[in-house]
């Protein structure tokens, strides 16, 4: 008799635990098609950013469909230019602002820590010659997009090198403005404990008054104030590279100083910073430039079309620049000035007043060393 009546125990436990679970079942199935009724699918999340992430490190967050109809599908036809971390192109917001949205190389494995390192780093900066940053993707999205304000006149190189590189329209007053203002955004940078290591004229842009905007900042580092370098694998554009960062592995702020020194040399001469087609001991403009200043032959140096017999003072400016920006070439960063003192020499020449910045503490050394021509990314 027990064992019947364990026996209906037994089916009666059975029957309660199938009843359960058909009932847990049908329940779970109908949330998941209330739930794909409304709520969007991944790919909807990925154009529409959650609440939680429409605020990013302070800057907005936009949608990938936004910006996506912003560029016209991303079409070749508003391509500005392309980078080792990804393509800009030029967009239009439903606000009607103007942007230029860089698109991260999807096969670019360090594309997520360069996204974020320039979000956070240019989120918290704000001054006139920093390129200013309106937002981003979230991290959730299909891309990685960044979003710019729009500079419309191209970078330095394009004016100096491209296809906007017309006669006479770089005048000596305008590059040394454009020369002043980068000087003026690194001191803020250093200032900031901000390291760019990246200066060079690709990446400083020109409104059409030709005043500047630094830009990309992917590569820049937070430099901690209680420290007088960082340890960092080398990173940069070949022919910019601080040649004592790139031996010994030990990142400071004269870093940058070496590599504005190269865009001043760029500024003064026309010359690109790294051509194949020169002499072999002179590939590397910093190599052309200390061989001419050293010489006494900074008119080799500068470009003629700068200067003029019914202007000299033209040619003191420019000769007190040149000198300038071979102490920021030094090899040893102990020997350059810092950004703040390069700005203020800037100042002085753009005023008029002549610097003879070359003095005794200035080495003129034949182991002077160029920018490396190839660096890790």
């Amino acid at each position: 008799m027990s064992n019947f009546l364990y026996l209906g125990l037994l089916g009666s436990s059975l029957t309660h635990m199938l009843s359960s679970a058909i009932s847990i079942i049908w329940r779970r199935d109908k949330s998941n098609v209330s739930s794909k009724n409304k709520s969007p699918s991944f790919e909807e999340e990925s154009l529409s950013p959650s609440f939680e992430e429409r605020s990013y490190y302070g800057t907005s967050v936009f949608s990938y469909l936004e910006l996506k109809d912003a560029t016209k599908n991303f079409s070749p036809s508003h391509r500005l230019g392309a980078g080792g971390f990804g393509a800009v192109y030029y967009g239009k917001l439903q606000d009607m602002r103007q942007v230029a949205v860089k698109r991260l190389y999807v096969e670019n494995r360090k594309g997520t820590q360069q996204f974020m390192n320039e979000v956070q780093i240019l989120s918290h900066l704000q001054h006139p010659n920093l390129v200013v940053l309106y937002g981003c993707t979230s991290r959730t999205s299909r891309e990685l997009l960044l979003v710019y304000e729009y500079i419309p006149n191209g970078t330095i190189t394009d004016h100096l090198h491209g296809k906007q590189a017309i006669l006479g329209r770089l005048t000596w007053p305008i590059r040394l403005k454009i020369a002043i203002e980068t000087a003026s955004a690194l001191v803020y940078l250093h200032a900031s404990d901000v390291i760019h290591r990246d200066v060079k004229t690709g990446n400083i842009l020109l409104d059409n008054n030709f005043s500047v905007k630094v830009a990309d900042f992917g590569l820049s580092r937070l430099f901690p104030n209680d420290v007088t370098c960082i340890s960092s694998a080398p990173q940069g554009t070949p022919g910019y590279v601080d040649p004592e960062y790139y031996q010994l592995f030990q990142l400071t702020d004269k870093s940058d100083v070496y590599s504005f020194g190269v865009v001043l040399i760029e500024l003064i001469s026309s010359m690109v910073a790294v051509d194949k087609r020169r002499p072999r001991d002179e590939i590397y403009l910093t190599n052309l430039a200390r061989n001419r200043i050293q010489r006494c032959e900074i008119d080799q140096l500068i470009n003629p079309a700068l200067v003029s017999d019914s202007n000299p003072e033209i040619k003191v400016m420019i000769t007190s620049a040149a000198e300038l920006a071979y102490r920021c070439l030094q090899f040893d960063s102990k020997m350059r000035p810092t950004m703040k003192e390069v700005l203020d020499v800037l100042m002085e020449i753009q005023a008029g007043r002549r610097m003879d910045v070359v003095d005794d503490s200035v080495v003129l050394l034949k182991d002077f060393s160029p920018s490396p021509i190839s660096v890790s990314t």
